[in-house]
């Protein structure tokens, strides 16, 4: 299956990390800039790596360039969605 839900992006972070849940949104620090897609590339890396699934499978499905952003992950669990942003 794949689900999807809001995040909430903080660029130039001093390093990129899950921080918690902020108005029903996950709240996702980057430490890349907002500039030519690199904050969406990094945001795809994270994503993968923490919910063990390879970059193909993330998808950002809305809000390209807000900070305000819809991400869709295939081959992904509700219990391994709920363990990682707990």
């Amino acid at each position: 299956g794949s689900i999807s839900f809001p995040v909430r992006v903080i660029p130039r972070a001093s390093q990129s990390e899950i921080v918690g849940e902020h108005d029903g949104a996950l709240k996702i620090k980057i430490a890349a800039p907002p500039v030519d897609g690199a904050a969406n590339a990094e945001l795809i890396k994270l994503l993968a790596s923490e919910f063990s699934v390879s970059k193909s499978d993330v998808q950002i499905i809305g809000g390209e360039t807000s900070k305000k952003k819809r991400i869709k992950i295939r081959n992904l669990s509700e219990s391994r969605f709920r363990e990682v942003t707990r």
